[in-house]
Order: C-alpha cells, then sequence, then structure tokens
C-alpha cells in the first residue's frame, strides 16, 4: 500500500469515526423528564447537577414561514408582519419620530473557540441558522402611512462591526460593536448616518457571547452597556475573562465609565423597571449542568452587585467545575457572604434575549397592563426544546414579578424537529404595538391587541424612609437585644 494511500484512508477513517461518534451523541443526549414550569418564577426548583463533559446539543432546525403563516397569539392579541426580507435582524429600537432602527448583524469572524471544540460549534450555529458571516449594518424601517407595516426601508449605516446594542437620547445615536461603544449625531428623520463616531469605550471583544447590548438611563446621563463572557464557566481562564461578564456605566458627557454590576454570565436585554426605577436584565446561565439547571433568569441590577458567575449559581449554590478545570480562576474574597440571588426564574437554556417593560401608552390590552414582556431565544442544547417564545411575567404595584411566565406569542417551533424562526429582540413602537425581531426568518412581528386603549401609566412607588437613627451613644448590638426584649414583652401581653 502507497504511503499516499495509507494517508487518505487514515484521514478517511477520522472523518468516519468522527462523524460517526457525533452522530451518536447527538442521538442521544441528557433528556429531561421535568416540566419546564417547575423551573421558573420566584422560587424555581434547582434539581441536583448532572455535569457533562460534552454539552447535550439538541438542535432545532430554522426552516422559514410560508407566506400564510404567522406565529400563534395569545387570546386577544394579533401579529401581523412588520416588515420581512431582512438579514439575520438581531437588536431594534424605535426612535420619537416612530422610525424603527434595526441591527442586522452576526458573531465576529473567527469568533469563539478552536480546534474540535469550534469545528462543532461551527457547524451546530450554521445548523441552527446563526452561521453566516454578520451583515454588520443599521438599517431604518419607516412606517408613513400608519397601516402597521413598514413601507420604507434605508440603510442608515454599514460598515460596522458586529453591531448590537443602539440607544438614542439628546441628539445622539448610541451603537455598541462587539469591541466598541460608539456616539454619533444624529437626529430622528435622516434615512443615513454619516457622522463621524465619538468613541465612548473600548470593549473586549468576540468571544462565546458577543453581542454588546446598551440602555440610556431616563435621564439620559448615563448609558449602560452588557459584556457576556468570553466561556461557560471560565474556561480559558481568568485573562480572557478580564471586563466580561459584567454591566457597565458610562457618563455620557465624560465618557468615564466604571464597572457597575458583575458576576453576569451572558446579560442581554435591559431595561428601567417603571415602579422601581431600578435596572433591570436578564441573563444567560451555564451550561452542561444537565438540562433543568441553570435557570436563565430576569433580575434587578443594584450598583455593586455580584450575581455569582462563574463560582456561584441562583445565590449560594456553588459550582464546583470551576476550581477542577481552571483553579487559577480565583473567587473574590468573602464572595459567599455578598453573592446576590437572581430575582425571577425564566428557566434552563431558553436563552432570553430581549426585554421590554409596559410603561403606559402600550395596547396590548388590560391583562399585560403592568409587567416584562421578554423574548426566550431557544435552546441549542435542551432535551426537549425550551424557550423558541414570547412571555410576559407579570409584576405587581411595588414594581415585583409575580408567578410563572405566561406565552404570548409561540407556534415557532414545527414539533418535527424545526423551527420556522427565533424570536430576538422587543421593542414598542410609537403605535403602542410590541415589535419582535425573528433572527433566522428575518422577519419583525407585529403584536398588538385590536382596539385596545393605551395602557395607564406605570407611576413610581414612593415609600417612606427608615427614620434617621439620633442616639449612637453605646454598643448598636446591645440596644438592639433591648429593644427586642421591650418588644417581645409587649407582644406577650
Amino acid at each position: 500500500m502507497s504511503p499516499t494511500l495509507r494517508k487518505s484512508l487514515i484521514a478517511l477513517g477520522a472523518v468516519v469515526l468522527v462523524g460517526g461518534g457525533g452522530f451518536a451523541y447527538l442521538s442521544h443526549g441528557n433528556v429531561s423528564h421535568l416540566p419546564i414550569e417547575q423551573m421558573e418564577g420566584r422560587k424555581p426548583k434547582l434539581v441536583d447537577p448532572e455535569p457533562e463533559s460534552f454539552p447535550t446539543v439538541g438542535l432545532v432546525k430554522s426552516v422559514g414561514w410560508a407566506a400564510n403563516e404567522a406565529p400563534t397569539a395569545a387570546q386577544g392579541l394579533s401579529v401581523t408582519r412588520f416588515a420581512t426580507g431582512l438579514q439575520h435582524p438581531r437588536t431594534l429600537i424605535s426612535l420619537p419620530n416612530g422610525d424603527v432602527l434595526v441591527a442586522e448583524t452576526g458573531a465576529p469572524k473567527d469568533n469563539g473557540p478552536g480546534g474540535i471544540t469550534g469545528f462543532f460549534q461551527n457547524i451546530f450555529m450554521g445548523f441552527v441558522g446563526a452561521g453566516d458571516p454578520s451583515p454588520n449594518r443599521i438599517v431604518l424601517l419607516r412606517d408613513s402611512k400608519g397601516t402597521g407595516v413598514a413601507d420604507q426601508r434605508f440603510v442608515l449605516r454599514e460598515g460596522l462591526s458586529s453591531p448590537s446594542g443602539m440607544a438614542y437620547g439628546d441628539g445622539k445615536l448610541y451603537i455598541a460593536n462587539h469591541d466598541a461603544v460608539l456616539s454619533f449625531d444624529f437626529q430622528p428623520g435622516a434615512t443615513s448616518l454619516t457622522a463621524a463616531p465619538k468613541k465612548l469605550m473600548d470593549l473586549p471583544p468576540a468571544g462565546n457571547h458577543w453581542m454588546r447590548n446598551l440602555v440610556l438611563s431616563p435621564d439620559g446621563k448615563h448609558l449602560y452597556v452588557a459584556i457576556g463572557s468570553a466561556s461557560n464557566i471560565g474556561e480559558r481562564g481568568p485573562k480572557a475573562e478580564e471586563g466580561r461578564a459584567a454591566i457597565y456605566e458610562i457618563d455620557t458627557a465624560s465618557g468615564h465609565a466604571r464597572r457597575y454590576a458583575m458576576g453576569l454570565r451572558n446579560a442581554n436585554g435591559m431595561a428601567w423597571n417603571p415602579s422601581t426605577q431600578e435596572l433591570w436584565t436578564v441573563v444567560n446561565e451555564r451550561d452542561q449542568l444537565g438540562p433543568d439547571l441553570v435557570p436563565d433568569y430576569l433580575t434587578n441590577v443594584p450598583v455593586g452587585t455580584h450575581y455569582g458567575w462563574p463560582w456561584f449559581y441562583w445565590g449560594k449554590n456553588e459550582d464546583n467545575r470551576v476550581y477542577q478545570n481552571t483553579p487559577e480562576f480565583q473567587m473574590p474574597e468573602f464572595l459567599i457572604d455578598y453573592v446576590r440571588k437572581p430575582e425571577y426564574a425564566l428557566g434552563p437554556h431558553v436563552a432570553a434575549l430581549g426585554l421590554a417593560f409596559v410603561k403606559g401608552g402600550q395596547k396590548m390590552g388590560g391583562h399585560y397592563a403592568n409587567g416584562a414582556f421578554i423574548a426566550r431565544h431557544g435552546s441549542w442544547n435542551r432535551k426537549p426544546a425550551a424557550g423558541y417564545d414570547v412571555v410576559f411575567v407579570r409584576f405587581d404595584a411595588n414594581g415585583n414579578p409575580q408567578g410563572l411566565p405566561e406565552k404570548v406569542l409561540t407556534g415557532f417551533l414545527t414539533g418535527k424537529g424545526e423551527t420556522h424562526g427565533r424570536p430576538t429582540w422587543l421593542n414598542f413602537a410609537q403605535d403602542g404595538a410590541l415589535l419582535v425581531s425573528d433572527d433566522t426568518a428575518g422577519i419583525i412581528w407585529r403584536v398588538v391587541a385590536p382596539g385596545a386603549a393605551p395602557a395607564a401609566e406605570i407611576k413610581p412607588v414612593v415609600v417612606k424612609h427608615l427614620p434617621p437613627q439620633k442616639d449612637l451613644n453605646g454598643d448598636p448590638e446591645i440596644q438592639y437585644r433591648l429593644k427586642f426584649k421591650d418588644d417581645q414583652k409587649v407582644r406577650e401581653n
């Protein structure tokens, strides 16, 4: 046998072995037998971890929508096409004049891990409709006739670098590429963005989680940027995670930036809770602990808080894999004493992305008068598949989430191992309708309650502050114990 033939047979055998092994692995995986509702809400069920050397793969192929097809809207709502024929639309925002900006975007070139892991990751992403090169542009959509359909389309800006985050305020349009936050002079009504950008902040580039999402503070003085981790649980080492898994706050006047919150593996949609005036976000949690861990979540983000990644999840539940795989990734001292538990679970592996609060003026009907809409992009590593929908989380009068997520837009999954599309981002149009980007189908959906009156404004909750302690003499602990005894005597009498 010639050396050339021998090498060819060895190469062919390797391909067959890898392909056969991959097929065998895809055929079984780690299957959940629990209703996903058990892992949702304020008190989700946390099962025992089932560490996986290789992730379970539950790929759902994107097949698009036929001309007469659409998602299924919840009772009282209708869904129509606001725009079609877009190239991988991810994030979107509405401008004060009613124009809608959409980022046609994807992962940067040569993103993610190399080697055999990167090889299979590229195959997986292509299968689910996320493997094409990034279009790298912002498109402007205009409903000039007020019919609920974008009849005009303009390319606002090309030549960006995997843009995702967008925010507008006071004559400035902010765009986050995967590696920098840019500020442009811009006035609504313009159909092109020709001004030279000002760089506000360099960002850690690419990584497993390349989207960099933005939100402005209500007064426009601060801009917040979410930066996801470069890996699952820090397996690339601490240097690769510098500046990541965090939300930063940028002073829009001076450009000064500070780290606002940490330990958020992959924060995405951010929005302001109208009742509490707090920043809230949705976060994609870690993989390879089984199909029922760890729940993605919705939570408030107080300044200085740490949500535990990669050492802890859902409060003080420890992930021992970090020490076993990357012992040099040292946990901050005393982290267990101050790590924060998220407010609300959205289910494991659902890939929560878009977030939009009802604030007033939205036309979704009385059933959706107070709460948040969330786009669950859908799992790639869970059996059965989870997400692939838009849900509503109800909030009480004090700005706290209640109950379980309610399905608002479903029907993306076909039931045959395929999906028509993947709901990605949310934003309210000027007319009160909810806009939903469907990235693999290239569609922006419009959801509204026909004939509904605009929702009432959600007003901030005003509470009394605790009175200041005037007498600071003596030991506070002794004073507390004495007060406790006094209170106990009152109760007994």
